[in-house]
């Protein structure tokens, strides 16, 4: 789900129904990602995210990247 300005996006990640609109009614918000800070910046909730995997949430390829390239830490 995008937010942010024209320009400054940042974006929700969310659980929704795949026949839902891109900024519609969702589920959950499960993480957010900043594009604009230099690292950019991911914020998940894994143990969410992998429930929501679990029962049969596919992630868009975008969101299967950033889950990917930020794994949940052992201290979490």
């Amino acid at each position: 789900m995008r937010m942010g300005s024209k320009g400054k996006p940042f974006y929700r990640l969310v659980v929704k129904e795949k026949r839902s609109k891109r900024d519609g009614k969702y589920l959950e918000n499960v993480g957010t990602y900043n594009p604009m800070v230099d690292p950019s910046e991911v914020l998940l909730k894994h143990d969410r995210i992998q429930y929501w995997i679990g029962v049969g949430a596919q992630p868009t390829e975008t969101v299967a990247s950033l889950i990917k390239n930020n794994p949940a830490e052992a201290a979490e």
